[in-house]
């Protein structure tokens, strides 16, 4: 049956997108991805840019180990022993053993009594914050959280609402008080890393926070935390915001082995009974298949990679690599947000200037994610570049000298 009402009903609402410029737009095809090899990192090919090689400036893949052979050996090993899928949703007969082993990995990782994987981090966030929501929960959340949490708390059903300007722990503070005595139980909800910005929640204050107003809440103050951009790239050890700022606490952790850990899927982190519960609940886990036999074995390796002395080694690099890049942003006067996650955006602040500069680096074989307005407030317009382990100095260097070239 052919759609010919609703198609131009669509094609107007892509056009109203395009218009107000906050369409996503064409996304680039990677077609090859060739090797670090010397005093340079990997290249990537794109389509219909023939030859070209990019510089990747713009993935979360932050310690490189997506292409790190042992953790594509490991992948590929899983898929040898168990097959491309798991064949069924994990309460049916989709849990494998590799499934469980990363699991376990996972708790010891953060030191947590038990972990749970998802399809994805978006899946976690959205399928544990809602069964944990009742309607004499409180819901209270930085203003500037990730769009999963944002949708998450659309979809649950609280007795109420409540929003504290970013990193605000006074405000938050304020939020419970006046929750405090209406509310059974209250979730506080906070990225661990901002991801646009680079800079991080001061989880040791909040927890604190929390914990003073706990025997106010009949069912508790519950703190969660989406660290997704923070767990295996920051801190000496890759444990995230929680060991950056030394935060005890922090009752429901969300991670991503799609990032720093470079592989797929999601995952969180909490008391036994809190997974237990979730197992029984979350839709997501219930009525969706489990990422696969060999990415949960690639996962496991990347886990055991970033808990050795070689993964507090490329942490190290990360570091200086970042610090290296922000010194030499300072250097030719562009304007940044200092802190040392590998997420350093360029404050631009002109949305033509923006643009005219993000094009300018792909031009000269750089690829990175430019932000302008209306997708963030006038004046705030960025880019967002983000360092990986497997870059070099000589590409740092590079890019900076391409940035140093630019004239609006």
């Amino acid at each position: 049956m052919p759609l010919d009402r609703l198609t131009p009903v669509l094609d107007r609402h892509v056009a109203e997108l395009e218009e107000a410029g906050t369409a996503k737009g064409a996304e680039h095809v990677v077609v090859g991805v060739r090797p670090a090899e010397g005093d340079r990192g990997p290249r990537f090919l794109l389509e219909g840019e023939g030859d070209r090689e990019f510089i990747r400036m713009n993935s979360n893949s932050y310690l490189g180990l997506g292409l790190r052979k042992e953790i594509m050996e490991a992948e590929e090993e899983g898929t040898r022993r168990y097959g491309a899928g798991p064949g069924a949703v994990r309460f049916i007969s989709g849990t494998y053993d590799v499934h469980v082993a990363l699991e376990e990995r996972l708790a010891a990782f953060h030191d947590r009594e038990a972990a749970m994987i998802f399809s994805s981090a978006y899946a976690t966030i959205v399928s544990t914050m809602v069964p944990l929501v009742t309607k004499e929960t409180v819901l209270i959340s930085d203003e500037l959280n990730h769009n999963c949490i944002i949708n998450a708390m659309k979809l649950a059903r609280p007795a109420g609402k409540a929003i504290y300007a970013h990193n605000d722990v006074a405000q938050l503070e304020a939020r419970l008080e006046e929750w405090a005595g209406r509310a059974k139980r209250a979730l506080v909800a906070t990225d661990g890393i901002f991801s646009m910005r680079g800079d991080h929640a001061p989880l040791d204050e909040i927890a604190a926070v929390c914990r003073r107003f706990d025997d106010r809440f009949e069912e508790n103050v519950v703190l969660f935390v989406d660290d997704s951009h923070g767990v295996g790239a920051f801190g000496d050890s890759g444990r995230g915001v929680e060991e950056y700022v030394g935060a005890e606490g922090v009752d429901v952790l969300v991670g991503t082995l799609g990032k720093a850990f470079g592989v797929n899927g999601g995952y969180v982190a909490s008391d036994a009974s809190l997974i237990r519960f979730l197992r029984e609940s979350a839709p997501m886990y219930i009525y969706s298949n489990p990422i696969t036999p060999g990415e949960a074995h690639a996962a496991k390796a990347a886990v055991d990679f970033v808990d050795s002395e070689e993964g507090r080694a490329a942490l190290a690099h990360l570091r200086a690599l970042t610090s290296r890049f922000e010194k030499g942003l300072g250097r030719i006067g562009i304007e940044t947000i200092p802190g040392d996650h590998p997420v350093v955006p360029l404050m631009i602040r002109d949305t033509a200037r923006t643009r005219a500069m993000v094009r300018h680096l792909f031009d000269h074989g750089v690829l990175v994610t430019g932000l302008t307005y209306p997708v963030v407030p006038e004046g705030d317009e960025e880019i967002r570049t983000q360092i990986n382990a497997d870059h070099t100095e000589s590409d740092v260097d590079r890019v900076l000298e391409i940035l140093e070239a630019f004239e609006a």
